[in-house]
C-alpha cells in the first residue's frame, strides 16, 4: 500500500470519529476503495499464486476472490458454504482483514464444539448466578465482537431453539445476557458458514427457513479440492514450506508426487491433503516424496 491510500485510511478513521449519517456510510464506501487499491499484494506467499491468503490460480478459486472482492465492503450477513476442509474460516478471515471493520475484533465460534446447553451462554453471555458455576458476569461473544466481524461455524449444527434467539440477534442487534433483564446493543457483520444442505434441513424442520434468508443474504460456495486440481501442485508445496517454517516434518516433491497427488480425489479436502503431507514427510527417504508414498 503507497503513502497515500495510508494517508486516506487514516484521515476516513478520524472522519467515522467525527461524521455523522450518511457522512459515514460515505467514508465506508471510500475506505472500501482504498483497501481494493491493496488487494494485488495479498497473495498467501511469495511465490505462490493466490489472493487474500488463500491459495489458488484455477477458474474455480479466480471466481471466489472475485466474488470476496465485490463483497467484503458490504456490511450484510454472508453464508460461506463447501465441504469440510475447503478453507471456509479463511473466507471469513478474509472478509474481515480486508473490509471496513478491518480494526475491530475476529470472533469465531464453532457451533458444533459447543454443547447445546451452553450455546447461548457463550453466544450472548450470562449474568452472575444465571446457573449453577455463573460465578461472575461474562461477555458473550457477540459482545466481544463488537465494531467487528462475528463468524459462527457449522451453522447447521445449531439446536432450533437457539436459532429463534440468534435471528432475534441478527434482526435487532441486541444481546441480552442468560439471566439477564439489560439488553445490550452491539454492532456486528455475521459470517456465517456451513457444511451442510441447509435448504434440505428447512424441509425437515432441522433449520428454520427466516433464519437462512437472514443469514443468506450474500452466499459465497468454495469448491471442493477434487474440483480445482490444478491447485494441487502449489498447496502441496505451500503447505509444505509451511511445515518447515512451522518445525513440522517437510520433504521436497518429485514430479511423480505431484502427479499422484493429483489423481486422488480428497474427500476431507485441504485438510486432508495438509495431514497426508505431514504424515508422508515425516517418514519420507531422504527427505524427498515420490508417487509411491500417496498410494
Amino acid at each position: 500500500m503507497n503513502n497515500l491510500q495510508e494517508e486516506i485510511l487514516n484521515l476516513l478513521d478520524q472522519a467515522d470519529r467525527l461524521a455523522a449519517g450518511d457522512r459515514n456510510e460515505l467514508a465506508t464506501l471510500i475506505r472500501g476503495w482504498a483497501d481494493a487499491q491493496a488487494v494485488g499484494e495479498t497473495a498467501p506467499a511469495e511465490g505462490f499464486p493466490g489472493k487474500f491468503g488463500m491459495i489458488g490460480e484455477s477458474k474455480e478459486m479466480q471466481a471466489v476472490f472475485d466474488l470476496v472482492a465485490r463483497v467484503m465492503h458490504t456490511d450484510v450477513p454472508i453464508l460461506v458454504t463447501g465441504e469440510t476442509g475447503t478453507g471456509k474460516e479463511l473466507i471469513a478471515s478474509a472478509l474481515h482483514r480486508y473490509g471496513p471493520r478491518r480494526k475491530g475484533p475476529f470472533v469465531a465460534v464453532n457451533c458444533a464444539a459447543i454443547p447445546a446447553s451452553l450455546l447461548e451462554s457463550e453466544i450472548f453471555g450470562h449474568v452472575k448466578g444465571a446457573f449453577t458455576g455463573a460465578h461472575k458476569d461474562r461477555k458473550g461473544y457477540a459482545e466481544a465482537a463488537n465494531h467487528g466481524t462475528l463468524f459462527l461455524d457449522e451453522i447447521g449444527e445449531m439446536p432450533v431453539e437457539m436459532q429463534a434467539k440468534l435471528l432475534r440477534f441478527l434482526q435487532e442487534g441486541e444481546v441480552r445476557p442468560v439471566g439477564g433483564n439489560k439488553v445490550n446493543i452491539v454492532d456486528v457483520r455475521v459470517v456465517a458458514a456451513t457444511n451442510r444442505h441447509l435448504a434440505e434441513q428447512i424441509k425437515s424442520g432441522q433449520f428454520r427457513e427466516d433464519l437462512y434468508y437472514r443469514l443468506a443474504v450474500l452466499t459465497l460456495s468454495l469448491p471442493a479440492l477434487r474440483e480445482r486440481k490444478s491447485d494441487i501442485v502449489h498447496l502441496a508445496r505451500f503447505l509444505l514450506a509451511k511445515n518447515k517454517d512451522e518445525g513440522l516434518p517437510t520433504a521436497c516433491l518429485e514430479d511423480s508426487a505431484l502427479q499422484a497427488l493429483q489423481a486422488l480425489e480428497w474427500p476431507g479436502n485441504i485438510r486432508q491433503l495438509q495431514n497426508e503431507l505431514t504424515r508422508a514427510a515425516a517418514f519420507a527417504k531422504a527427505g524427498t516424496l515420490t508417487g509411491k508414498d500417496f498410494v
